[in-house]
């Protein structure tokens, strides 16, 4: 089966699974092997998707499905945001 290149994650959701299960983006960041800055920026949706492994120790740090953080597949890069 063809594994997708990024996922493209709800921050919403992120920061709701992870306020729910009593974690810091500190403690999540650790968990997934990301950086704490990481976790703010999917959480505030300055970052829109993440790799495959990354994505997966996310669902497992949270013990959530795909349904609960709403994660899509998506196969092309989203086009750079503009910086105010």
């Amino acid at each position: 089966m063809h594994q997708p290149t990024t996922y493209e994650v709800d921050g919403d959701a992120i920061r709701k699974e992870r306020m729910q299960a009593g974690l810091t983006q500190e403690e999540l960041a650790g968990r997934v092997g990301i950086s704490r800055r990481y976790v703010g920026l999917l959480e505030d949706g300055t970052r829109l998707r993440m790799g495959p492994k990354s994505y997966k120790r996310l669902r497992k740090a949270l013990q959530v499905t795909d349904e609960r953080l709403r994660l899509t597949p998506a196969e092309d890069p989203p086009p750079p945001r503009e910086r105010e």
